[in-house]
């Protein structure tokens, strides 16, 4: 009986110490105009905040000079703080001049690895502003594909850009994938109806991610647009917006680093 119930905690303990080393903390964040406006103090900021994730998606990546050595430094500082990073860069987006950026993704390579360097989905090139940038990880073997977009201002039809991205994850992909950026508009949208017809879910629900300009009657935050959508083969374990700014007293610095909070998921590979 006694060698048993040892054998029993023994299982237990492999499947618990499975379970929780599949676990991946990934964080999306349109970092404003990051690039050589971000100086050493700041980048030592974003690096503190961001730190203890192991996937860090980036959007609005300066296309023209600053923007590929903001990334590299970003990863060299967290370099210092006690684990092994490394990062790719995105071509620039096929856009018009002001509006071309590049995305970024940096990780620990303690557990999470990659094969190839990503790419810009040409197929939406025509249908979307600025194209997402695709990059397929591994945890213990398992992939998930990250697809990380900026998509136009909501003052210039975002939801045909979302309907036209849903429509390429749903005809290309089976395996896990998790959809992360600055959607400009609210994951209420029906944009997203169709995503969440076929069982994507959202990190977060109606949570404001942008901060104002100024403090309103103590509020900072103004509109939910930043989420990750994930499909049916990721399983959720916790999720939320990284207040960095927590006080109004601390907006102008903040909006140094951003004028957005980043989007926090935990999640394992089912």
């Amino acid at each position: 009986m006694l060698k048993k119930l040892l054998l029993l905690c023994l299982i237990s303990l492999h499947f618990s110490t499975y379970s929780q080393s599949k676990e991946v903390k990934i964080i999306s964040w349109n970092i404003r105009d990051f690039g050589k406006t971000k100086n050493s103090e700041e980048l030592d900021k974003i690096a503190d905040i961001v730190r203890d994730t192991d996937i860090l998606a980036i959007q609005e990546v300066v296309a023209g000079y600053g923007g590929a050595q903001a990334v590299a430094k970003l990863s060299d500082i967290l370099n210092r703080k006690g684990s092994k990073w490394d990062y790719v860069i995105s071509n620039p987006t096929n856009s018009s001049k002001y509006i071309t950026e590049r995305y970024a993704f940096i990780w620990k390579t303690k557990h999470i690895k990659i094969k190839s360097r990503g790419f810009l989905v040409k197929e939406l090139d025509e249908q979307v502003e600025r194209e997402p940038f695709l990059l397929n990880f591994y945890i213990e073997g398992k992939k998930f594909t990250v697809l990380n977009f900026h998509s136009r201002p909501y003052n210039r039809d975002p939801e045909s850009e979302v309907k036209a991205i849903s429509k390429y994850i749903l005809n290309s992909f089976t395996s896990p994938i998790l959809l992360v950026g600055d959607f400009n508009i609210n994951d209420k949208n029906d944009a997203f109806n169709n995503l969440k017809n076929k069982g994507y879910k959202t990190a977060v629900v109606n949570k404001k991610t942008t901060l104002k300009r100024k403090c309103y009657r103590g509020q900072y935050t103004n509109h939910a647009i930043d989420n990750i959508f994930y499909s049916k083969q990721i399983q959720k374990v916790d999720s939320k917006v990284i207040d960095f700014i927590k006080t109004c007293n601390n907006l102008d610095a903040g909006r140094d680093l951003s004028d957005h909070l980043p989007v926090f998921f935990k999640f394992s590979v089912i």
